[in-house]
């Protein structure tokens, strides 16, 4: 792999990062809140198989009398 100075690395990484799509502030704004979403109902999903898991647990170990 041949090396490259520093000079050169920096013009190429400014090259590349002008070939980047950025996402308009709209596109983030909705994927942040989508992110979110998804992230309370996946913490409801595992909290209520928690809940259930830990009542059978109970029950099998008699627990729940």
């Amino acid at each position: 792999m041949a090396k490259t100075s520093p000079g050169q690395f920096i013009r190429e990484v400014r090259q590349e990062t002008s070939k980047v799509t950025w996402p308009t502030r709209k596109e983030t704004i909705v994927s942040t809140i989508m992110v979110f979403v998804m992230v309370f109902l996946a913490a409801l999903f595992f909290f209520f198989v928690d809940q259930i898991l830990a009542f059978g647990i109970g029950q099998i170990l008699g627990f729940g009398s």
